[in-house]
């Protein structure tokens, strides 16, 4: 198989696996299901992937593509990053997949959360007032983002599914901006 081929069968497999993990959760996701999703063999899935936890640690690899905060002007922050959140929740199933499974599977938790302390702590940390206190207000601005994709997009409770992003936005800016900025 040449490697041009490989890389397709691979992006193949990581594209059936996030929407399975999206659509079925962790849990009722399965291989052979996977793999007739992306129309290849299951044994190709275990051959690049060696197993369900190895195929979902792949495809739960996820850049939050989080703005560069030292551009933004400090009192636009909050706004910045609940409006940030919310374009990556609408536009992309596998943080949303991440967020479900990683509920009842510790793997996925212990991924989730690594996003989160790796990815918001840095951005975090060079803007708040103090850095020795950027992963207590990392912690707190994760706890928003992830209280509103978990009632938007997974338990999808009608009054916040219904709200436009920007209502959202002005509702969390600004107990998101007080997480980052206001004096402890």
């Amino acid at each position: 198989m040449t490697a041009r081929r490989s890389d397709a069968t691979r992006a193949a497999i990581l594209t059936a696996a996030r929407q399975r993990f999206a659509a079925d959760g962790y849990e009722r996701a399965t291989i052979r299901a996977i793999a007739a999703d992306a129309r290849i063999d299951p044994s190709m899935v275990m051959r690049y992937y060696g197993s369900k936890e190895g195929l979902f640690a792949a495809a739960a690899e996820f850049d939050l593509r989080l703005p560069d905060l030292t551009d933004q002007p400090t009192d636009q922050l909050g706004e910045v990053l609940v409006r940030h959140f919310l374009d990556r929740w609408e536009g992309d199933g596998t943080l949303v997949a991440l967020l479900r499974t990683a509920a009842t599977n510790q793997g996925a938790a212990d991924r989730m959360r690594a996003v989160f302390t790796d990815q918001l702590g840095a951005a975090v940390a060079a803007v708040v007032p103090d850095p020795a206190q950027a992963p207590r207000r990392a912690g707190l601005v994760a706890s928003q983002m992830l209280g509103l994709a978990l009632t938007r997009y997974v338990l999808r409770l009608p009054p916040v599914v219904d709200m436009p992003p920007a209502d959202l936005v002005t509702w969390l800016a600004p107990t998101v901006q007080r997480y980052l900025r206001a004096p402890t």
